[in-house]
Order: C-alpha cells, then structure tokens, then sequence
C-alpha cells in the first residue's frame, strides 16, 4: 500500500511546564469529542511549553479554548503522512522536498504498530503550496 500525504490544520497553545498541564488539556478535548489526529508537547522557554494539536475539527479545539480560557494561536498547516512501516519510510518523504529545496521547519515520525508509521511535517507558509505539489497531499 503507498504512503498517504495529507494537508492538515494545527493550532497551539502555550502551558506552563508543569506535570499535569499536557493531561488537563488532553482530556478536555476527550471530554467534548474532539478528535486529533497529532498532538506534539515540547518546552519552549524556562518554564513553557508548546502544546500542538492537530485535529479536523478545529472548530471544536477553539470552542473549547474561549470556554476554558486558552490562548491559541492562529491556524496553521502541516502535513500528515501515514503509510507502511519500512526502512526509510520517512526518508523518502523528506528527500521529495529536499530535492525541491524546500526546508522543514519540523518533523516527527514514529512507529504505528502492525507495521505502519505516521509523520506530521511543517514547512514555512510561503513553501506550502510547492510541498504539498511536491508531496502530492490530498
């Protein structure tokens, strides 16, 4: 089976880097059905963390936040890829856009299971259009 290329919407917020903070947030979402197909967490700056979550229903994610009082950030866009699990799975993927000279802002890629993979990608916003070309995204 080939590898599927989506365009995916993500926001984010910033959390204090605290045990607990990632959790509370996450089962808020759970709570209201608010599915995500990625969530990244990592520190920002001394005491921060940055809180990504990718979801189709942006629309949910913001209701939560006005009621909850979080601070999100616009929305942005990035790449989903899922596909089978084999050596240099991902590498394929990142070596189309180097080719095209387009940088990756970030990436994250992990093992799925059953022999499958995921990677949510980000690149610049004045390369997107070019990469999702490149990466034939649907």
């Amino acid at each position: 089976m080939a590898d599927s290329v989506r365009k995916v919407n993500y926001c984010n917020t910033t959390v204090s880097s605290r045990a607990g903070q990632g959790a509370k947030i996450l089962g808020e979402l759970r709570k209201a059905g608010v599915n995500l197909v990625a969530f990244t967490g990592f520190p920002t700056k001394a005491g921060k963390a940055q809180l990504d979550f990718v979801t189709e229903d942006m629309a949910g994610v913001r209701r939560l936040a006005k009621k909850n009082g979080w601070r999100l950030s616009k929305t942005k866009r990035g790449f989903l890829v899922q596909g089978n699990d084999q050596i240099g799975a991902a590498a394929r993927h990142i070596q189309k856009l180097a080719d095209q000279r387009i940088n990756i802002t970030a990436a994250d890629a992990v093992c799925a299971g059953k022999k499958r993979y995921g990677m949510i990608l980000w690149v610049k916003p004045k390369d997107y259009a070019r990469a999702a070309r490149t990466l034939r995204a649907r």
